[in-house]
């Protein structure tokens, strides 16, 4: 009694910003759970929202209930069966229900007490996934809902889950926060309001968690992807005006064409407009901020080099920062080709250096003999210390964030700064993204790249493969071989384990062969050795997980193999097809999937058919949606909860365009009436430590 007091006084001290474990049905052991999905306060629980709704309003019939797929029926319980116990110990209760239009079997597992509450000739809602056969349908472990809950709740929000966490209590923990959003303040400006007739920041946020209809939650969502993406573009914008006010690096104009002389080939028209682009910024007086986007072996390192070159000829040192020390080598050894009969001194400093080697380096960069440093992190370290830094280059943009860009920035006074990535964005996504950047597109590929073949199989033909794959071996070619999981996961059996396919698949089925392991979980050392192996060529086959997507150019390489393709994104499938492909040999990338799915298979044949990496990530955004097109959170940018990319692009226009006007008369929100905006900015854009 005691303690149910001092709970509920705890309950009515705590604030917005107190810690999940007061709200009613929470505690200390929950709390816990609720920090694994980075709920730590009543706020975060509050602006978690739903990722899906289950729609109890418009319940299917057993017969037109769609098959493996999750949703709702409607049905009368007619009979429950006796338990009884089945293969393995476990004692299955089923229950037999029905409509006019048919029977559906519910089977629960170790659960007698769900059948236990049902009561024969009374009606339910049963919401799970069905399966059985078409004529004999199955609900394993439904979710049962009386007819008052539903009149209640017609809509019932599904949360990300996390283990020892069910649903309801999840659900549950939720309802109780909802009192704490009238303490959230609406950011919004009262006009936005008003001219958009959107609903205040609380009743917005109490509709998504709990709609009494669909207009609710329609004007809920609404209100709160405007406000998503209208915090975001303050937030962007107010990172690009921030330290441009005047370069610290000041240069001239200077004919490319003494550069573009020295190639052994002739650039692409793309590869000069874009250099165009960047020399016309490096003469600006407002220090250079651009993104170079291109496609798989679209020569962005030579676009590169230009603007390597053109800022040693104004008498400027650059930096390049690539995400692994495989990748930092190569690019120090073709630059140096390019740059060193220009007089460039091309310099590496990657962490596996010995200590002498690291001191010549950073004497070299400290006095300006090193013209280029090309290194991975460790160039961000105190330690290094430039003379004259004027152009910093990030290679593959999607691996560095916001704040590893600012830290190599800040290696000088306002340097230019040009950003790399080969993950070809659609123009508008990539405006959002990347709004703190002005943006040149490589968009065609050098004369004499050949197309790379691309198949799909299942695995019935997995054995003719390995004999294909032996026969290119045989004639002196490398094979990538590419699983998604590095070992055996219990909770999703379909997923091909790299270890076990190493061992189990691989070295059986091409017993002869010099066959090499490459895992996320190995040193970074035992990676780049194993890879470097595979380089040059003392390997015959990398047996691999998606590591290698950000890799080395092995121009032996000709087969790049994909098991499990269905797990991928068609982007991600299409930078791993980009490994190979890239000697004089004809190249292909075979796809594995057993998945019976028709989107599926219309997916894979979609890659099959195209090689344009700005149509596959196109296809990839309207298909999968921007999660499963970037595959994990976007660095350096706030994730976002309710917005979508490709759905709300209007939105984002609108958004864009108040953001611009309010910045036009309060350019830092500086204003007190502004005051709930700036801070909304600030945290949104705190989790991705963007604004430090």
């Amino acid at each position: 009694m005691i303690l149910a007091a001092q709970k509920e006084r705890r309950s009515r001290m705590a604030t917005i910003d107190s810690s999940v474990q007061y709200l009613k049905g929470v505690g200390p052991a929950f709390a816990k759970k609720f920090e694994k999905l980075g709920i730590v306060t009543i706020r975060d629980l509050l602006l978690c929202y739903p990722r899906k709704y289950i729609d109890y309003t418009q319940p299917y019939t057993v017969e037109t209930a769609p098959y493996d797929v999750e949703c709702c029926v409607k049905a009368t319980v007619l009979q429950k069966e006796p338990p009884r116990r089945i293969k393995g110990g476990r004692m299955m209760n089923r229950v037999l229900a029905a409509d006019d239009s048919g029977v559906l079997a519910l089977s629960w597992f170790n659960a007698p007490y769900a059948a236990d509450k049902l009561a024969v000739g009374e009606s339910y809602y049963f919401e799970g996934r069905i399966g059985g056969t078409m004529t004999h349908r199955e609900l394993l472990h439904p979710l049962v809902r009386t007819e008052a809950q539903v009149q209640a709740s017609p809509f019932v929000a599904v949360y990300p889950g996390t283990e020892g966490l069910s649903p309801a209590r999840h659900n549950s923990c939720v309802h109780a926060a909802l009192p704490y959003a009238e303490e959230l303040q609406d950011p919004l400006p009262s006009e936005l309001l008003t001219r958009y007739k959107m609903p205040p920041k609380a009743a917005a946020v109490r509709a998504i968690h709990a709609p009494k209809n669909q207009q609710e939650l329609a004007a809920a969502r609404r209100r709160l992807i405007f406000e998503e993406l209208y915090l975001l573009q303050l937030g962007i914008f107010l990172l690009r005006s921030r330290d441009r006010n005047v370069t610290g690096a000041p240069m001239r104009p200077m004919d490319l064409e003494t550069f573009w002389r020295s190639l052994p080939y002739a650039p692409t028209g793309a590869q000069r407009r874009s250099a165009e682009e960047i020399t016309r910024d490096l003469c600006a007086e407002k220090p250079m901020n651009r993104l170079l986007q291109g496609d798989v072996g679209s020569g962005k390192t030579l676009v590169a080099a230009a603007a390597i070159w053109f800022a040693a000829q104004n008498g400027w040192q650059s930096a390049m920062l690539a995400p692994t020390e495989i990748l930092a080598r190569q690019h120090a050894a073709n630059l140096a080709d390019r740059l060193e009969p220009f007089g460039v001194n091309v310099t590496l400093l990657v962490g596996g250096m010995k200590p002498k080697e690291k001191r010549v380096a950073l004497e070299a960069i400290a006095d300006g003999r090193a013209g280029l440093v090309v290194g991975t992190h460790a160039v961000l370290t105190d330690t290094v210390v430039f003379r004259n830094l004027g152009l910093a280059i990030v290679d593959e943009q999607h691996r560095f964030g916001v704040r590893q860009r600012g830290l190599l920035a800040g290696k000088a006074q306002n340097p230019h700064l040009l950003v790399m990535s080969a993950t070809p964005i659609p123009r508008t996504l990539g405006l959002l993204l990347y709004g703190d950047l002005d943006i040149s597109v490589l968009d065609e590929l050098p004369p004499g790249r050949k197309p790379i073949k691309t198949w799909f199989i299942t695995g019935k033909k997995r054995q003719d493969m390995f004999g294909f794959l032996d026969k290119q071996i045989e004639a002196g070619h490398q094979v990538y071989i590419v699983c998604p999981a590095i070992e055996e996961n219990e909770l999703d059996s379909g997923m091909t384990a790299v270890k076990t396919y190493y061992t189990e698949t691989v070295c059986p089925l091409l017993p002869n062969r010099r066959i090499g392991l490459l895992h996320g979980k190995m040193k970074p050392k035992e990676k780049d050795d194993v890879m470097l192996k595979f380089k040059a060529g003392e390997l015959d086959v990398l047996v691999s997980t998606t590591v290698i997507e950000v890799g080395v150019d092995v121009s032996n390489a000709t087969v790049m193999v994909i098991e499990n393709a269905e797990r991928f994104g068609l982007s991600a499938l299409h930078q791993l097809r980009g490994r190979v492909g890239r000697g004089a040999a004809d190249s292909c990338c075979i796809l594995i999937s057993d998945n019976g799915s028709d989107a599926v298979r219309q997916r894979l044949q979609f890659l099959c058919r195209t090689s344009d990496g700005f149509a596959v990530a196109k296809y990839d955004l309207e298909t999968r949606g921007p999660g499963d097109f970037f595959g994990s959170a976007q660095h350096g940018l706030p994730t976002l909860r309710v917005a979508d990319l490709v759905q709300d692009t209007r939105t984002l226009k609108v958004a864009q365009t108040e953001a611009k006007a309010l910045l036009a008369v309060d350019p830092n929100l500086a204003k007190p009436q502004h005051k709930a905006l700036s801070d909304e900015v600030a945290r949104l854009f705190a989790t991705a430590g963007a604004m430090n």
